[in-house]
């Protein structure tokens, strides 16, 4: 569904990405580890056309991506929750959703039913929330998009256990559903037992790839490219 092939990419004109190359299948959940500053939310920014790539390839379901305006990837059917949640803090959680929503099996209803928090504040302001609701806002903003990818940018960071279970639990409710994801997420414990592939990125360069069982059984991976 979606390659990313030998990415390169900066800003001005600092090089951030320089050999960026991963895919994922219809209905996998594929996470990007690394530590900070290795790329990974310019990988995503990239794939979503908020930063165009210097080289390389970006292709959705046979679409190239780069160049494209990220109205236009959106439509093409990928949602992004991006990092730092970014909900219109003087929206309403309603218009939030309506905001962006487009038609098909992602409705109001149904994402106050994934997310019961939400109905009940579904008059207040953005600004007015939680951190952990603004996180299921951002979910639910990308869900009306009705997308056949989900981006996820850091999809618990900050948020306090019961949360963060909640969002874990709605994730694999959504991966149950063959939603494909692209997961970025310090949680190495969590994101083993639910993402299908990972891939570690080091400066810029993916440096590793493989399954959950594959990256469970390389403490060497985990030392020299994850852990702090």
């Amino acid at each position: 569904m979606l390659r990313v092939a030998r990415l390169a990419a900066g800003y001005g004109q600092s090089q951030a990405l320089f050999d960026v190359t991963f895919d994922i299948a219809a209905g996998e959940v594929v996470t990007l580890l690394g530590r900070n500053g290795m790329g990974k939310t310019t990988t995503v920014r990239a794939v979503m056309g908020l930063l165009r790539p210097w080289s390389g390839e970006i292709v959705f379901d046979g679409v190239a991506l780069a160049g494209l305006p990220p109205h236009r990837i959106a439509r093409l059917g990928i949602g992004l929750v991006p990092e730092g949640r970014q909900v219109f803090p003087t929206l309403t959680v309603e218009e939030n959703l309506i905001a962006t929503c487009r038609p098909g099996r992602w409705t109001l209803s149904r994402v106050f039913a994934l997310f019961p928090r939400l109905a009940e504040r579904r008059r207040n302001l953005g600004a007015r929330l939680s951190g952990g609701e603004q996180q299921m806002l951002a979910i639910g903003r990308a869900l009306m998009t009705n997308p056949r990818l989900l981006i996820l940018d850091e999809a618990t960071e900050g948020l306090a256990p019961l949360v963060r279970a909640e969002i874990w639990s709605v994730i694999a409710a959504l991966k149950a559903e063959g939603l494909s994801i692209l997961l970025i997420d310090k949680n190495l414990a969590a994101v083993l037992r639910l993402a299908d592939r990972h891939v570690v990125l080091e400066k810029g360069r993916t440096v590793w790839a493989g399954s959950s069982a594959a990256l469970a059984a390389a403490p060497e991976v985990r030392d020299a490219h994850l852990h702090v």
